[in-house]
């Protein structure tokens, strides 16, 4: 069993493309992507990354197509 991967908030910006100031502002909110809090320091699980993100995958349905 390997141990889970955890980045900061800045990785997590880069990854997803959302501001660091978001990710903050969700963190007050109690809401966004789930996270560890050692003192001062914030960590996101990478696996907790790509979850929040396909849970909000959009898959678009293309025009004129019957299924």
């Amino acid at each position: 069993m390997t141990a889970p991967k955890w980045i900061t908030e800045k990785d997590v910006a880069e990854m997803t493309g959302r501001a660091v100031q978001t990710l903050r502002n969700d963190r007050c909110k109690c809401k966004g992507i789930p996270y560890s809090k050692i003192g001062a320091s914030i960590r996101y699980k990478v696996e907790d990354v790509v979850s929040f993100m396909e849970g909000h995958r959009i898959i678009p349905k293309k025009e004129g197509l019957t299924q």
